[in-house]
């Protein structure tokens, strides 16, 4: 398993923080991030939290917990299938020392609580399981629970009832040992988000619909608090449980009081809220940038921020000799590629760069044309440089993974599911409608209509109005990307690739035939590209597990399938996305900041040819003015 090798932040996280947890006595708070790390704040003077620990795993750390009976020990769960307890020191003398790594686990571990003994620990997965081990000896105990998708978060109430939710829709609440004290509840859609009230009296359950369903010990329906028409992420209780703490898919923090009424709400494109603590009137939220966030729980005024920006990669574009880069930071690098050479084997820099500063949070997706540019957010909005013009979109109700032209129309699809589609001038919407079962991944034009993938487990072709199924995997759907209108190829987290030929013309007559099933990657695959011919492709994929791997398709030899491809780069962190600049190149970045061009040789053969990095695009950018246009 490769290790994250990110350059180490002096003032705190190189990636964006996934999870954050406030000691109950609110003096000390620990944050997970992509970076691999989790490190523990110093928050007694909240308005200027003091860096004290740095913790490390092999791959991005998820979330933590804090021991309920001895303050000192904080759980931390990972993507590289451990858990490690640590003994945390009060001072930054001395360093932490790790008591037990929990590893019998078989894939990522997505939340851990405590038992109110504070010896058990519960640890839920995306194999689906729920484990109990005693945390102090690292000894695995027993199995709590299984859900038949993955399981995503755990809360524990102050008796020891343990409830898990899943992305299979299901909440089950359970007293280990026991079968007398077992509930179970299902929703129609995935579930991330869950968490007992301290009472122990309320579980507080976040859906995919944007509401917070608040349920007894016995899954029963007490209120459902209407949060969003984003998907609600993450729940926290104030610790006299008359406040509660709500993260959405609309990019938004939302405070309700007890009774169900909205008492504030937090609105900052910085913030990512995938995860929410509570302890002693002071509230922490994740970010995108290199540290947490805090607010007063009484007024929801800002206490502290983080300091600096992360411009990890997400979104490739090309376009009329240029290459843009959408990052974290919210910044789209454009690169000037003409007069750069991509096929030579001599390492050159590119001869110019800009930064624009597009928006304030993550792009996600671009799409450019006729001298225009245009940048889908997690905030929701499409965002165009036009004519010397910058434009927003109304907010489209969740984040925009994808993006692509169909025809004169420019289409967003949604976390909701929707393809919304917008004119590219004015960036009004002109139609929108719910084409998936799930989250819209990736879109990628054809000669006529568009490409979708889906965590729906499908890939579909057609416009906005007929999508036809051309095939489905075992998972999510994270990518697709077509040659010529000819061929078409799509990542999955169910670890493979596929590919198949497009046959027919428009809506309704679009199939697929010669469909082969690539494997490479044990871990879940993030995005794909082609290079070549449709008569004799090149496939590549990047994984989350930091490898860039090729194949050459042979449409008459499918039986070599399974023993086909091979690794062609690793990176130092899981790839993030590709674009095609033209039928020879294709160029890849990773989270770790290094953008590749992969270049197809005169044998056909892909060879990587151009290796740059984000951070010397951003020393370079800081030459050039910032502009709104391109």
């Amino acid at each position: 398993m490769h290790s994250i090798n990110l350059p180490v932040s002096l003032t705190g996280h190189a990636a964006p923080v996934t999870h954050v947890a406030l000691r109950p006595d609110g003096e000390r708070l620990a944050s997970c991030s992509y970076d691999g790390t989790a490190l523990v704040w110093d928050t007694q003077d909240p308005a200027r939290p003091r860096l004290l620990h740095r913790l490390r795993h092999r791959r991005m750390v998820n979330a933590c917990a804090w021991n309920p009976a001895s303050p000192d020990l904080l759980a931390t769960c990972s993507a590289d299938k451990t858990v490690a307890v640590w003994r945390i020191p009060d001072d930054d003398g001395s360093p932490p020392g790790l008591i037990s790594v929990l590893a019998r686990h078989t894939d990522d571990i997505n939340s851990v609580d405590w038992m109110p003994d504070g010896e058990h620990l519960i640890c839920v997965s995306e194999d689906g399981r729920a484990t109990m081990w005693n945390a102090l000896t690292g000894r695995f105990l027993s199995e709590v629970g299984s859900h038949t998708a993955h399981c995503m978060a755990v809360s524990v109430s102050p008796d020891g009832l343990v409830a898990t939710v899943g992305e299979d829709g299901m909440v089950a609440v359970r007293r280990p040992g026991t079968d007398s004290d077992t509930a179970v509840r299902h929703y129609d859609s995935s579930i991330e988000g869950c968490a007992w009230s301290h009472s122990g009296k309320v579980l507080a359950v976040a859906l995919d619909d944007g509401s917070v369903n608040l349920l007894t010990g016995r899954l029963e329906l007490l209120r459902t608090l209407q949060v969003s028409d984003s998907a609600a992420r993450t729940v926290a209780w104030s610790q006299d449980d008359t406040s509660l703490l709500i993260g959405a898919y609309d990019g938004a923090l939302h405070f309700f009081d007890a009774d169900g009424g909205r008492t504030h709400r937090v609105q900052d494109a910085r913030v990512w809220p995938r995860s929410v603590s509570v302890a002693r009137g002071l509230v922490a939220a994740g970010s995108f940038w290199n540290g947490p966030h805090l607010y007063a729980l009484d007024g929801a005024a800002e206490i502290a921020a983080p300091t600096a920006p992360n411009h990890g990669p997400n979104a490739l574009a090309a376009h009329d000799g240029q290459l843009f880069v959408g990052c974290d930071s919210g910044t789209v690098f454009a690169v000037d590629l003409d007069g750069t050479t991509v096929h030579g084997d001599q390492a050159e820099a590119p001869r110019a760069v800009r930064a624009l500063a597009v928006a304030d949070g993550p792009v996600l997706s671009l799409a450019a044309r006729d001298g225009a540019l245009y940048a889908a957010t997690y905030s929701g909005h499409v965002i165009g440089l036009l004519d010397g013009r910058r434009i927003v979109s109304e907010q489209l109700g969740a984040p925009l993974p994808s993006l692509c032209f169909d025809g004169d129309a420019l289409v967003a699809g949604t976390y909701n599911g929707e393809l919304v589609a917008l004119d590219p001038r004015t960036l009004t919407v002109t139609a929108r409608r719910r084409a998936h079962g799930g989250s819209i991944k990736s879109l990628t034009a054809l000669p006529s209509g568009f490409l979708s993938a889906a965590t729906d487990n499908t890939v579909a072709a057609g416009d906005l109005y007929r999508r036809d199924t051309l095939w489905e995997h075992g998972n999510l759907v994270n990518a697709v990307a077509t040659l010529g209108g000819r061929v078409a190829a799509s990542a999955s987290r169910d670890h493979t690739v596929k590919v198949g030929r497009i046959t027919g013309h428009g809506p309704g007559a679009r199939r697929a035939e010669a469909v082969q099933t690539l494997l490479g990657p044990d871990e879940s695959v993030k995005c794909v590209g082609l290079l070549g011919y449709p008569d004799a492709p090149v496939v590549l994929a990047g994984s989350y597990d930091f490898g860039l791997y090729a194949w050459r398709v042979d449409w008459d030899a499918t039986a070599r399938t399974l023993a086909s491809g091979h690794l062609l780069t690793a990176f130092d962190q899981g790839l993030s996305c590709m674009t095609p600049l033209d039928v020879d190149n294709v160029v890849v970045a990773g989270w770790d900041g290094r953008i590749v061009v992969v270049t197809s040789g005169p044998d056909g053969e892909p060879r990587v040819r151009r290796d740059w990095r984000i951070e010397d695009l951003a020393a370079q950018a800081d030459r050039h003015e910032e502009a709104l246009a391109i």
